[in-house]
């Protein structure tokens, strides 16, 4: 049982270090844009290049501020242990779903199963958080049965 909440652990990191490595280009990129950008006669479309160059700068080092705090997140996380209640590092199999409660990171496919990454954060990780096997919670009109906890 641990095996899966390690594979899928595992799976979240390598999800986080692609956009961490995404980023890191991105911001690789703009910046060799703003050094390619010579002064021209123009002095305002010089300005606006750069400008433009260090507005994609900034926004991609904060796209790699939140993926480094995700990172985080998921090292504090043991995978190992059994759960008898849902809570951050849970498998939580329910009626509706599979869900592995650690950070947002869409759905994670192993064995041919799917496994939806959730923040304990988020709507439906407040709503598992505490529940046992066989207990139910409602979450946009639809009711989950937690079949099983891993």
């Amino acid at each position: 049982m641990s095996e899966l909440k390690e594979q899928l652990h595992q799976l979240c990191i390598a999800q986080v270090k692609a956009r961490m490595h995404a980023a890191e280009q991105a911001i690789a990129e703009a910046q060799q844009s703003a050094n390619n950008d010579t002064k021209s006669s123009a002095g305002d479309k010089y300005e606006t290049g750069r400008e433009m160059a260090q507005q994609e700068t900034n926004r991609n080092l904060a796209q790699l501020n939140e993926a480094n705090k995700l990172m985080v997140a998921l090292n504090q996380i043991g995978f190992t242990g059994i759960s008898t209640t849902a809570d951050t590092g849970s498998v939580v199999i329910t009626s509706n779903g599979n869900f592995y409660i650690a950070i947002s990171a869409g759905t994670l496919v192993l064995d041919s199963k799917n496994y939806f990454a959730v923040s304990p954060a988020s709507p439906i990780g407040l709503k598992m958080k505490g529940k046992k096997t066989g207990e139910e919670f409602n979450l946009n009109g639809k009711t989950y049965q937690i079949l099983d906890i891993l």
